[in-house]
């Protein structure tokens, strides 16, 4: 089924939009970034150190691949902060990866590439494709993003097989749940700034749980996007698999008041003699508005997944 979210006035929402929308958002951003990426004094936070500890037990099943989706764009930059001011809830990711082939041992130098929208469902590259449901437009958020690299970046893992990103909680689009799309490369270099080279292992996506989604959704600047949300057991790319399809481990900054911020870790199992094309299984649905008609390496993909549905299911 799928939630309705509606611009309904509740006590948490009106403290944090009551004028200034975005900018308010903005702040709280800034604000959470502090507490939400702070770590220790070695350059490890316990969280990681953690993940790290239990890999042997968490990453025995390889991990499911999945569609790249119409949004993938090449170029990315290797970068720890991805926001470039984008207005959200402060989401700090810790991913390790592990060579499921081979005792689950960490894979030093991957690259993991990661990539998803904004709070009112836009993406950079393809800030006209329409969202669904009602959200304003791109251009109304009124920060200093750049429009063609905004949350995209790569990082590439130490001898832990560790790698650490600073971004907001993604936003939703019809018909997709809150999710974000992830790689995994070994083999490359960082050249110029980005990643060339190499071998893709793993296409696949991160997603977070509904209750978690949907309180997130009623916060500034995402109550600003209504309309029919996907739940995680409606989506069509989400395999219902927990951990090795993607399911995150969410942990609030502050238990009692999301807007602080939430830390995300996961454990990517992947086999890094393997080769992915990003074609990946799973329908998604095509963009609500077609192809949007600025986009900046042609128009998303629209061939049939290797799954044999149809064009236009095409995942996202």
């Amino acid at each position: 089924m799928t939630g309705n979210h509606k611009g309904t006035s509740i006590t948490r929402r009106r403290a944090l939009v009551v004028s200034g929308g975005t900018v308010a958002a903005g702040g709280l951003a800034v604000a959470g970034f502090q507490s939400a990426f702070a770590d220790t004094a070695d350059g490890t936070d316990a969280d990681a150190t953690a993940s790290a500890r239990s890999t042997s037990s968490e990453c025995l099943t390889l991990m499911s691949s999945v569609t790249e989706g119409p949004y993938y764009l090449d170029g990315a930059l290797v970068r720890k902060d991805i926001t470039e001011g984008k207005a959200g809830v402060p989401l700090t990711l810790r991913l390790t990866v592990v060579d499921a082939t081979d005792g689950c041992t960490p894979v030093k130098g991957a690259a993991v590439e990661i990539w998803h929208c904004d709070a009112w469902g836009y993406y950079s590259g393809y800030t006209t494709a329409n969202p669904g449901g009602s959200a304003p437009a791109e251009s109304e958020e009124g920060d200093s993003a750049d429009d063609q690299t905004y949350l995209r970046g790569y990082q590439i893992a130490g001898a832990d097989g560790v790698v650490r990103f600073e971004t907001i909680f993604p936003g939703w689009y019809t018909p997709r749940t809150c999710h974000i799309h992830v790689k995994v490369h070994t083999g490359g270099e960082k050249e110029d700034g980005t990643y060339e080279g190499g071998t893709v292992n793993y296409t696949g996506q991160l997603f977070f749980a509904d209750d978690i989604a949907e309180e997130i959704f009623t916060l500034a600047p995402y109550a600003k996007h209504t309309g029919s949300y996907t739940v995680l057991a409606d989506d069509m790319v989400y395999d219902g698999g927990g951990a090795a399809g993607g399911l995150l481990t969410l942990k609030a900054v502050h238990k009692k008041d999301p807007s602080k911020g939430y830390k995300g870790s996961l454990t990517l199992a992947v086999d890094p003699d393997a080769e992915n094309t990003g074609a990946g299984s799973g329908g998604g649905g095509t963009p609500p508005s077609g192809a949007p008609s600025d986009a900046p390496t042609g128009t998303p993909p629209s061939g049939a997944p290797t799954d044999g549905a149809s064009p236009s299911a095409s995942a996202s």
